[in-house]
């Protein structure tokens, strides 16, 4: 009962208090007894929570706490006459206030000021003003490192009409609190120093000073990470691969164009959020980098399948071409044919588009005496079969089964076979060094008459119609000659191709993988 008693009396003396005070009391006059000294504002600031940092519009928004100190000259009391009431609260507007604003203020919109909270009204004249403020202020943001950005956002307090001889602002802290900062998810607060500027601006010849707090952030790069650098580090890597793709499969440049479409969405992403400067930031230096290289590629690409389809109509690989890329590099980057591989002997790769095909004829007894049949020299005349001739009309000896069957092998099987041997055609005669004789021969037709066939260089007569059968024999062999020849030097081509491939796959591989550790570096 007796503290009910004692709190009615200090609402009491707190009521009379209030009334002494206001009765001849203007809040629209610095409180001084002396104009010509200065009033002394004591300045802290905390920060509470950021808001939001708008990087294209280099606005940040900061949720502070204002602490603004003050003694006013005609609001003391002496409590023994108010029943020992030290301390009273009463509504801002009712006193003087300093009109400290903040500089670099970025809000149009808020144009009313701190909010009308209580002051702490102390027996001494002390005036305490704790005000909370939600600021837009400009910062001028610098993106070149971004996502592994910092930035320096100040804060610049002032008194915006009074002078330094008016109104001197002191720091209450060496630096902003952050005891009861909020954590950011995008961003990561180092400290917030303070310093007390005095500036001469070109209006006025009195000083103004202004307390600066300059708020350090970092960016949480994770996000960025994850999202954008990541992505691009991957793409980068399709690049070289599409080097690895057959020529023949046609999608070499569909995946070059496909990927660099992808990093220019990217691009656009980031180009968007950042603000137009002059400055370009680290991600979208490595994006306009990996772009150029996989427009390297692209047109490396398009080189590379003229190389691969150049053709037979081409001219032959040069030889340095031939001894520097198909000798030597091919080994380095294991590029073999088919067939062919890293123990294959240096004679027997050669011989992979170079074998005659009718190199083995004589081997698999293709001239034998059945072929021949029995013919006879005479030194004035040409070789004649007489008596392929008259067994081939009478069917015999098994000679004459199948006109057809008889036309595709000597058309088909024989050019496969046939080589050292070239046909007179003054004479008749199918004739080759180092042609070597069938003991057959002397045991059907005679030692003597074999003798006289085989004399010299080793010459076979032949009737009319085999003239005919090995005129065409020939030119079916010059044609397999001129295709396997076109062939070989197709298959040069493709192969010198096939190698640049695989040299600027790796190329571009160590490009992409230098280019990042370049960029982690650069954000270290």
């Amino acid at each position: 009962m007796s503290s009910l008693v004692v709190f009615s009396a200090q609402g009491r003396f707190a009521q009379k208090l209030l009334n002494d005070l206001m009765e001849n009391y203007s809040n629209a006059l610095r409180p001084v007894e002396d104009t010509d000294k200065a009033l002394n504002v004591t300045l802290q600031i905390t920060l509470s929570q950021i808001k939001d940092m708008d990087e294209r519009n280099q606005v940040l928004t900061t949720y502070l706490w204002v602490r603004q100190i003050w003694h006013d000259a005609y609001l003391h009391w002496d409590k023994d006459e108010y029943d020992g009431l030290e301390v009273i609260r009463i509504p801002s507007n009712l006193v003087w206030r300093p009109d400290i604003v903040l500089y670099n203020n970025a809000d149009e919109e808020d144009s009313s000021g701190p909010p009308d909270t209580n002051v702490v009204l102390r027996y001494n004249g002390e005036i305490t003003w704790d005000s909370p403020a939600i600021t837009k202020s400009s910062c001028r943001v610098d993106v070149s490192y971004f996502p592994f950005d910092s930035q320096e956002c100040n804060l610049t307090f002032g008194s915006w009409t009074y002078n330094g001889n008016q109104v001197d602002i002191r720091m209450g802290m060496e630096s902003g609190d952050l005891s009861d900062f909020v954590e950011n998810v995008e961003w990561e607060c180092h400290g917030m120093p303070a310093v007390k500027n005095v500036i001469m601006y070109g209006c006025c010849s009195d000083p103004y000073p202004d307390i600066t707090y300059t708020v350090l952030l970092k960016r949480r790069s994770s996000f960025y990470i994850f999202n954008l650098l990541l992505p691009c580090f991957l793409i980068s890597f399709l690049a070289p691969l599409g080097f690895y793709l057959p020529a023949d499969s046609g999608e070499k440049v569909s995946l070059g164009v496909t990927v660099l479409l992808a990093l220019t969405v990217f691009q656009l992403m980031v180009a968007e959020s950042m603000p137009p400067s002059e400055s370009v930031p680290l991600i979208g230096k490595y994006y306009i980098a990996t772009m150029t290289m996989i427009t390297a590629s692209t047109s490396l690409t398009i080189f590379i399948m003229n190389i691969h389809f150049c053709g037979a109509e081409a001219k032959p690989v040069p030889h340095w071409a031939k001894v520097l890329i198909i000798d030597y590099m091919s080994k380095i980057f294991f590029v073999y044919e088919v067939g062919e591989n890293c123990t294959t002997p240096e004679s027997d790769r050669g011989t992979l588009f170079s074998e005659d095909p009718l190199a083995s004829l004589e081997r698999d007894g293709y001239f034998d005496k059945g072929f021949y049949g029995d013919c006879h020299h005479d030194d004035r005349n040409h070789s004649q079969f007489n008596g392929y001739n008259h067994r081939d009309h009478r069917h015999g000896n098994g000679y004459h089964h199948n006109n057809s069957n008889y036309r595709q092998q000597s058309e088909l099987s024989i050019p496969e076979k046939l080589t050292g041997y070239t046909y007179d055609h003054g004479n008749g005669y199918l004739s080759g060094v180092g042609y070597h004789h069938d003991n057959s021969y002397s045991k059907t037709f005679g030692a003597d008459s074999y003798n006289k066939t085989t004399t010299g260089t080793g010459c076979v007569c032949i009737c009319g119609q085999h003239q005919k059968v090995v005129r065409n024999i020939e030119y079916i062999a010059n044609c397999f000659r001129e295709q396997r020849a076109h062939q070989a030097k197709g298959a040069e081509w493709k192969k010198v191709a096939k190698v640049m491939d695989r040299f600027f796959m790796w190329v571009f591989f160590i490009m992409v993988f230098l280019m990042s550790i370049l960029v982690m570096a650069k954000a270290t």
